[in-house]
C-alpha cells in the first residue's frame, strides 16, 4: 500500500464497552461492499486516526444475496486489542437495505446509546418505527439513490453517512483510504466514489430518540443449528420442502428492476427461462383461435433480486429495466404495467 498523507490528531472516543472499544456492526448481503466499507473503517482508523482496532467480516457463499456482516472495532492507542468475537451490542449498526429488517434479525443488542445508520428513504420517525427500535439516534440517508444516481455502491454513501453520525470518524482520512484501496485497478472509479460519499455525509438526517416504551429491547441471541450430527435425517433429506416460496430476495437489489409491459408481451417464455430465482408468474389463457395456452400476467418481485437478465433476453421490449424509487409502487404491487 502507498503511504498515507493524512495524519490527524487523535480524537477522544465518544464512548466504549467495558473493554475499552467503540463497535460497529455492519448489516449487509453480498454485493453491497460491507466488507470493502468495513476494510476502509478499519484501515483509516488505525493507519491514519491513530486508533488501535481491528476489523473483519463474517459470510456464508460469497454470492450476491446472501448475508454479510462486518464488524469494527476501535478503541486508544494504549488500549490492546485481545477480543476477535462479533460484536453483538453495537455502539453504532449500520443497514446496508432497509429491505434486511423483515429478513434478518438486524437490530438485536441495539440500545437507547446506540446510533443506526440506515440506507432508506424514510424519516428517522419512519424508520424507528419500521426497525421497531427501542429508542437511541437514527441516521437515514437514501444511499441506494444515491448509488444508483453516482454509478457506485451504497458502501462509499453509507461510509459518509457514519462520519456525518459518529462525530468523531474523519472524513479526509476515510476519502484517502478509500482512493487507496481502489487505487490504479480501479482509478475510473475513485472520483464518482468520492462524489457519493460525499453525498452520503450530507443528506443524511438524523434524530434522537429516548426510551418511551414504545419498543423493548431486543438482546443479541446466536442462532443453533436445527439439525446436527445426532439428529440429521436419514441421507440427508429435506424436511421443509419447497419452502424457497417463502424466500424474500428484495433486499438483494440495488436500486434498478424489470417493470413488465403486458401490451407488448408474447408469452414466449424466454424471461422465464432465463430468471434464476422463477420470480414470473403464469396463469391459463386462451389465444386468438381459442387455443388454451399459458399466459405470462405478472413479475413477484418478493423473489426478484434485480438481475435484469429478463430484460437483456426480452426481444419485444415486453420488460423495461427501471429505477424502483421512481416506480409506480402500484406496479410493484401488481407485478406488471399496462
Amino acid at each position: 500500500m502507498e503511504k498515507m498523507k493524512t495524519e490527524v490528531e487523535v480524537v477522544k472516543l465518544p464512548i466504549t464497552n467495558e473493554l475499552g472499544f467503540y463497535e460497529i456492526r455492519m448489516e449487509s448481503i453480498g454485493g453491497f461492499g460491507a466488507n470493502l466499507a468495513g476494510k476502509v473503517l478499519g484501515e483509516a482508523g488505525i493507519l491514519l486516526m491513530g486508533y488501535n482496532g481491528s476489523n473483519f467480516s463474517s459470510y456464508g457463499s460469497e454470492k450476491k444475496g446472501s448475508p454479510v456482516r462486518s464488524f469494527v472495532r476501535f478503541c486508544e492507542p494504549d488500549v490492546q486489542v485481545r477480543s476477535n468475537s462479533p460484536v453483538t451490542e453495537p455502539h453504532m449498526l449500520v443497514i446496508f437495505h432497509e429491505g434486511m429488517v423483515g429478513i434478518n434479525p438486524v437490530t438485536q443488542g441495539v440500545s437507547p446509546q446506540s446510533i443506526v445508520v440506515i440506507a432508506t428513504s424514510k424519516s428517522p420517525a419512519e424508520a424507528r418505527d419500521y426497525l421497531k427500535l427501542q429508542g437511541g439516534t437514527i441516521h437515514c440517508v437514501d444511499g441506494i439513490k444515491i448509488a444508483v444516481e453516482e454509478k457506485t455502491r451504497v458502501n462509499t454513501a453509507l461510509l459518509g453517512a457514519m462520519c456525518k453520525a459518529s462525530g468523531f470518524i474523519n472524513p479526509d482520512a476515510i476519502k484517502e483510504t478509500i482512493s487507496l484501496n481502489l487505487g490504479k485497478k480501479y482509478a475510473f472509479l475513485i472520483d464518482a466514489n468520492l462524489k457519493t460519499f460525499d453525498r452520503g455525509y450530507a443528506e443524511g438526517v438524523s434524530e434522537h430518540f429516548e426510551d418511551d416504551g414504545k419498543y423493548p429491547f431486543v438482546p443479541f441471541k446466536r442462532k443453533g443449528q436445527n439439525l446436527g450430527y445426532l439428529n440429521q435425517t436419514i441421507g440427508g433429506a429435506l424436511t421443509t420442502p419447497a419452502n424457497t416460496i417463502h424466500k424474500d430476495l428484495s433486499a438483494s437489489r440495488m436500486g434498478w428492476i424489470p417493470v413488465l409491459n403486458l401490451s407488448k408481451c408474447t408469452s414466449c417464455g424466454e424471461c422465464d427461462i432465463t430468471c434464476p430465482d422463477y420470480c414470473f408468474v403464469w396463469d391459463n389463457g386462451v389465444d386468438k383461435k381459442g387455443k388454451e395456452v399459458r399466459v405470462l400476467r405478472s413479475i413477484h418481485y418478493k423473489h426478484c433480486k434485480g438481475c435484469l437478465k429478463c430484460v437483456e433476453i426480452c426481444k419485444f421490449d415486453a420488460l423495461e429495466s427501471r429505477k424502483e424509487y421512481e416506480v409506480d409502487p402500484k406496479i410493484l404491487e401488481d407485478g406488471f404495467s399496462e
